[in-house]
């Protein structure tokens, strides 16, 4: 009976402790969103209400209640308002970064981190560069969820979080860079081998809390190797995406896995194919035909990869020719696989692949809202969409890097980051 008894009391401990473990960092995956309260106005000597529109000079955003409720250069500051007038600061809406990841260690037990050191990293590597919303293209849903929760409930100061929890690979397709990972979790990571199978995987995914799905549709295997998803595959986890109303993001690396991508029916590149052998104009207008839009993340070649021109230079080619052609670009770094998360390379790179300010401040703010179906939200500076605004400490027309250059980030009208 003693010996009964011990043994339950030991499976009563592991499966609390599973439970905490695994479960519980994933409750409340889509908590509400909270509101800051009272008035913050932001006096600024240039506003870019939108890319599309000629900006204000010494203008103002009124804010109350975590939504805009004027911009313009008359408008009136309420005595109970909190002002931001800094001389020369340029406004604009809030940041998006459509490539990042939570998958360092750092990040691992958000659950129970302090919220000092998470509010620490969460600046370091977003809201210092001006980000009020992010995608996650692939992370443990249970830190990015534990994570997003605590910002969503007020507990930490950081960006809206889309997630698209854990990444779809192919079979037996891990990337080689992603390390010598245990068994264990080589075994948990979703690598389907049949249509039913990939349909199952991304309903676990989005029951997890996943906002979007990730898809190696061309996965570097080995340095040089890239091995495509089958195409049934792909096809069946992005069907069962779309079924949700999720958008489905591809990484695609070289031709073969840009076709598997175009063919199932994926809506964002993650990256620009940096094996650029095929990637012609015939194939680009193909994937501008379709709807598709791209994520270049151009530092992140350069970083990782090489500095090699004769490598970079055919992908600034390829993301110039997709913009020529009326390509929708959205701005990402793929900041946490990458563990320098400055943006001022970024914004270099994406100049010299011939893109105006104009451009970046569409790929940081219009266009990744367009794509993901919140422009009535976020996007612009109009009265009545959320208060997400960003503030530079100079103007991007004069020098893209300006974009790097951030003084302020507020979200929802609270301020997450403030570099004074």
């Amino acid at each position: 009976m003693r010996r009964l008894t011990g043994w339950l009391a030991a499976i009563i401990l592991v499966g609390a402790a599973l439970y905490f473990l695994i479960l519980w960092p994933l409750r409340s995956p889509h908590p509400p969103l909270r509101l800051a309260t009272g008035a913050l106005a932001v006096r600024g000597r240039k506003i870019y209400v939108s890319p599309d529109q000629p900006p204000l000079e010494n203008g103002t955003v009124l804010m109350r209640d975590g939504r805009i409720v004027a911009v313009g250069s008359g408008v009136e500051v309420p005595s109970d308002a909190q002002v931001i007038s800094c001389g020369g600061c340029v406004v604009t809406a809030g940041f998006w970064n459509a490539h990042v990841h939570f998958t360092q260690p750092k990040w691992m037990g958000s659950a129970w981190k302090p919220g000092a050191v998470l509010n620490q990293q969460l600046a370091d590597m977003l809201t210092s560069r001006g980000f009020t919303t992010v995608v996650d293209t692939g992370s443990d849903p249970r830190g990015t969820i534990s994570l997003r929760r605590r910002i969503e409930t007020g507990d930490l100061s950081g960006p809206k979080i889309y997630t698209a929890g854990a990444a779809v690979y192919p079979p037996h397709g891990i990337p080689y860079y992603l390390g010598d990972l245990p068994f264990f979790v080589r075994w948990l990571t979703p690598q389907p081998e049949s249509p039913e199978a990939a349909a199952r995987d991304v309903s676990w995914i989005i029951a997890a809390g996943a906002d979007l799905l990730k898809l190696f549709t061309g996965s570097y295997v080995r340095r040089g190797e890239v091995l495509p998803m089958p195409e049934s595959i792909a096809m069946a986890a992005a069907a069962e995406a779309h079924r949700h109303g999720q958008l489905v993001f591809s990484h695609p690396s070289n031709l073969a896995g840009t076709l598997v991508a175009i063919h199932s029916g994926v809506d964002v590149l993650a990256h620009a194919p940096d094996s650029t052998e095929g990637i012609d104009q015939t194939l680009l207008q193909q994937i501008v035909d379709r709807h598709m839009a791209m994520v270049p993340t151009l530092k992140m070649f350069g970083s990782t990869v090489t500095k090699n021109p004769k490598y970079l230079q055919p992908i600034y080619a390829e993301v110039r020719q997709f913009h020529a052609l009326g390509g929708q670009l959205i701005f990402g770094t793929d900041a946490g696989y990458m563990t320098d998360y400055s943006t001022e390379d970024e914004f270099r790179a994406l100049q010299e692949s011939g893109l105006g300010f104009e451009d970046v401040l569409r790929m940081l703010t219009t266009n990744p809202a367009d794509r993901f179906g919140v422009s009535k939200e976020k996007g612009t500076l109009a009265p009545g969409k959320l208060a997400d605004v960003t503030i530079l400490g100079a103007d991007p027309a004069a020098d893209i890097t300006a974009f790097s250059r951030v003084r302020y980030t507020i979200r929802s009208g609270r301020v997450i980051f403030n570099r004074n």
